[in-house]
């Protein structure tokens, strides 16, 4: 399961940016990546940890901002296709997946 958040955050007075680095952090604090501008996501085990992530995006919101959530299973994201119009670097790999054995 992935959860995507998807934001648009002012940044247009000095505490705007302030809080649009907060907000940023706070996603890269919940182990989420930055898949392209204002889009991150993050792996999860199970739905109900995916609703858990989903539940600390939603507290940081910074006021003014706005922040759309969405969720795939591991097949869904699997077949997200990638475009690159000049090639700067590879698309990176999916973080590997826990195994208990």
């Amino acid at each position: 399961m992935w959860v995507i958040a998807m934001f648009d955050l002012p940044v247009d007075t000095k505490e705007a940016r302030r809080e649009y680095v907060r907000f940023r952090n706070a996603l890269l604090d919940d182990a989420f990546i930055m898949l392209q501008f204002s889009v991150y996501g993050r792996p999860c085990p199970s739905e109900e940890n995916a609703q858990m992530h989903a539940g600390r995006v939603a507290a940081h919101v910074p006021p003014g901002g706005e922040v759309r959530i969405l969720t795939l299973t591991d097949l869904q994201y699997s077949r997200m296709k990638i475009f690159l119009g000049r090639r700067k670097k590879s698309p990176e790999e999916p973080p590997a997946q826990l195994s208990f054995f």
